[in-house]
């Protein structure tokens, strides 16, 4: 099976998808590269992270769309596309930019289903870049998705991995919903083995990497690598425990969590988001809500500080909730 990293794996999941179905088109800022040197011919770059690298020569200007800078823009023409009968599926460039297109996605893209009495559809795909680790200051490096999962209507995506990445896009852009899907940068070179032919991962059900019942940690996107670094160090001293990777945070997989927790009676969760009203915090929720009596310590949280993202690379180190911390917390929780 190839080796693919997340960056190759997304890239591969939109071609494969606007050859499969000719309503599926691509538009955002710089997604075709914008027009090269002075021959006037796109150079076709795919965008700042390289994505959508390849699309324009095979599918063409009309559905590989380059857009103005205007975030409300492109995700407005992209709700327009959708209830008109296309798949759009829009970047923004920087999970950051969120803000400046909110009222699209939080008071229309995200109700029209509801409102329309499921009459209409918003097969809409918003793909945009999000976290820290790569020293781009404060307003390209945070998170969100704990601020989309709040909202009704909108399913929220965060893969850890090129093999999740590819099956949830593609489930994504088949989706009749809104699906918001965030892809971390500092995993896009990150490998793994993916397959070559389509597939899809089913939204709400999480991953179980690691099986033990000393404690369940639940992990997000660039935390999962870190909990594994973590759960490693620990597996030397015969600690076993459980990683669940949910891999969607709406619909969130609650029901492998609290099972999980039955069976260990302990919680860590880690999230890169600051801990207040974090997708953290509403997981520790649920399982002292539902799970109270599964539960034989306290539950830990691993996440950044509540202050925003330091643009000093050792800062920023010292920001992201790195293995070192999510190991600390689990002996915490384990000698609790």
């Amino acid at each position: 099976m190839p080796q693919l990293s997340m960056r190759d794996s997304v890239n591969q999941a939109l071609h494969q998808e606007m050859a499969r179905d000719p309503r599926v088109i691509v538009l955002g800022e710089d997604v075709s590269g914008g027009a090269g040197g002075t021959s006037g011919e796109r150079e076709a770059s795919g965008g700042i992270f390289g994505v959508t690298k390849g699309l324009l020569p095979k599918f063409g200007a009309d559905r590989v769309i380059d857009t103005p800078i205007s975030e409300s823009a492109i995700v407005g023409a992209a709700a327009g596309a959708a209830l008109a009968g296309l798949r759009p599926v829009a970047e923004i460039m920087f999970a950051d930019f969120v803000g400046v297109c909110m009222d699209q996605l939080y008071n229309q893209i995200a109700k029209f289903r509801y409102m329309f009495g499921g009459k209409s559809t918003c097969p809409v795909v918003i793909r945009t870049a999000m976290g820290a680790g790569m020293n781009m200051g404060a307003q390209h490096s945070q998170t969100i998705y704990g601020l989309l999962t709040a909202i009704p209507g909108l399913k929220i995506v965060v893969p850890s991995n090129a093999y999740d990445a590819k099956g949830l896009m593609i489930q994504a852009i088949r989706d009749d919903d809104p699906v918001v899907f965030f892809e971390h940068k500092a995993l896009y070179p990150r490998k793994s083995e993916v397959p070559e032919e389509p597939y899809t991962i089913a939204f709400g059900e999480a991953n179980l990497l690691r099986e033990g019942d000393d404690a369940t940690v639940v992990a997000l996107g660039r935390m999962v690598p870190f909990a594994e670094k973590a759960l490693e160090a620990l597996a030397k001293e015969g600690v076993k425990c459980d990683l669940i990777d949910p891999r969607t945070t709406s619909p969130l997989d609650e029901e492998t969590i609290l099972e999980s927790v039955q069976n260990s009676g302990r919680l860590v969760v880690v999230d890169e988001s600051p801990p207040r009203c974090s997708v953290a915090a509403d997981i520790a929720a649920l399982v002292v809500s539902r799970g109270f009596s599964s539960l034989n310590a306290p539950v830990m949280v691993v996440t950044a500080p509540h202050t925003p993202i330091p643009f000093s690379p050792a800062l920023e180190r010292a920001w992201v909730p790195g293995p070192q911390k999510i190991e600390a917390a689990l002996r915490r929780v384990l000698a609790a």
